[in-house]
Formats: structure tokens, sequence, C-alpha cells
């Protein structure tokens, strides 16, 4: 597919996607559903979604509610009670913090007003800044890796205690610190869902001999083609070239992503160097 086709292609998708949620406000809509209707891996299509529109798909939905409640406060007759429940919101308070928010007026104010023009609240601006980084992305045919993994669950900005425990699993097998490549495999986008539920594995690579034991197990980081993406600074700032690379790079680069995770692979080691010098290659398959 064609660079211009694909983008045009990610951008059907995706919209196809918003109807979905503009017609099923009030059921469920788990994040695995909506990648099936657009047609994008599970792993990838939230970044994808967030890179396009400038919002998660809980703001999307956030919007959406909150302009319906707009209009059923000049129109309808339900309760603020009611009206605050169908948009998801607990509690009166939060609703009116939240309508007040988006519309400059708590929702009774607005029921009372005389102009009944209704906007919807206004999406966000996600053009690309002139000034905004630019990077460098190779497509690379990369093996297949076999390597111990330690499961984390929680931020992913706290995953290095899970490879503190890996490294100490390490040593303790023999291995010399440092002597293995590291990685981190990452299934979920942090926007995504809370914190608390992000789901990502520490990974050094082993023989594939290599006997493990307890919360340690053997997972293999599939090989093939891959868009490489390598980040020289604070881990902090993967954000940034990630948000590029799922928002700009990939809808015009006439690729898809496959439907495994993005990984990445921990160039240089962060006890030896500042910040400043960490290299990162973020590894997103490709099909």
């Amino acid at each position: 597919m064609n660079r211009p086709a694909t983008r045009r292609s990610y951008a059907t998708r995706v919209e196809r996607v918003v109807a979905h949620l503009a017609d099923h406000l009030d059921q469920p809509l788990p994040l695995e559903q909506l990648a099936a209707i657009g047609h994008f891996s599970p792993f990838h299509f939230h970044r994808i979604y967030r890179g396009l529109m400038g919002e998660t798909v809980a703001d999307t939905l956030r919007r959406m509610r909150l302009h319906r409640a707009a209009v059923e406060l000049v129109h309808g007759r339900h309760t603020l009670e009611t009206i605050a429940y169908r948009c998801g919101y607990g509690s009166g308070a939060a609703f009116n913090r939240a309508f007040a928010q988006a519309y400059g007026m708590p929702p009774g104010a607005f029921r009372r007003r005389q102009d009944h023009a209704i906007q919807a609240p206004s999406c966000p601006d996600h053009a690309i800044p002139e000034d905004a980084i630019m990077y460098e992305v190779r497509i690379e045919t990369l093996p297949s890796r076999h390597v111990a993994a330690l499961r984390h669950v929680g931020p992913y900005h706290q995953i290095g205690g899970a490879f503190g425990r890996l490294a100490a699993w390490a040593a303790g097998q023999g291995m010399r610190p440092g002597q293995q490549r590291s990685f981190g495999i990452y299934y979920d986008d942090p926007e995504s869902k809370p914190a608390g539920e992000l789901v990502a594995d520490a990974c050094i690579e082993v023989a594939t001999e290599q006997t493990v034991d307890g919360d340690v197990r053997t997972a293999t980081i599939a090989g093939g083609r891959h868009a490489v993406l390598v980040h020289t600074g604070p881990y902090a700032e993967l954000e940034r070239p990630y948000r590029w690379l799922f928002g700009e790079w990939l809808p015009a680069s006439g690729e898809e992503a496959a439907d495994t995770p993005v990984f990445e692979e921990y160039l240089n080691d962060p006890q030896a160097l500042p910040p400043a010098e960490w290299r990162t290659a973020i590894c997103v398959p490709l099909k």
C-alpha cells in the first residue's frame, strides 16, 4: 500500500471506530472490540488512535457523552442526577465540574439559559508544531530472541524493580552483570488504562537451554520486520518518540503493525552512563 493510501486507510478505520463509539455510548466498549472494528492489532490500536485523534478513547467518549448531556439539558426532561449517571459520573459534583469545564457553566445554568444553540466540546488540536522533533526510523529484519522474563504489573516507570530482581536472578545463575542484552516488552498504551493495570515484561537474552525458576519464565521475542527508532536520552522522555512513531510515521509509512507487542532494547548500561546518554531502540513489529 502506498503512503497516501495508508494514511487515508488509517483515518477511515479510526473514523469507523469513532462512529461506533457515538452509536454505543451506553454500552461497554473494550479496546479489543474497538481494535477489531478498525482492523488494528489490539497491541497497537490505542497508540494509533491517540496519535491520529490527539486524545484517548476515554476522552472521546467523555466529549460525546457531555454533548449528549447538553442536548438533554435543553431539550429533555431527565433530572441532573440521571443525566450525570448516563454520562458515567458517579456523583453530581464530578459531573458539574466536567460539564462546566466543557461548556463554561454548570449544567443547571446551562439548562436555564435562553440561547439553545448547542455545540459539541471542541476536539484537541493535535497538529504537529513546526519545531517538533523528527526521528529516524529504520525498517530492519530482526532475529528472534530467547529471553528470561519477569512480569511487571503497574506503572511502566516502575519496571526498574523487575529488572533489578531479574539481574539478581541472573547473578545467581552465574551470568556476568551487563553481558546479556536487555529488553522490555510493553503490552499496553500507558494512557489506555489505569497505571496499576499496565502489563510489561522485563527480559534478558539467555541461551535456549537456560533453566528458569520461581517467577522467572522463558519467552521468545518474535523476529521479523520491525520499524526501529533509537532514542537517546532519559527513559522518561520516551513518550515523545512513541507518540510521533504511532501518530505520524506509521500512518504515513505504507506499513501496518503486526499483531505482536512493541518492545524496547536498552542499548547501553544506565548504571554506567548519565541519563542524557541512555540509548533505547523502540521496535514496532510490522506485517
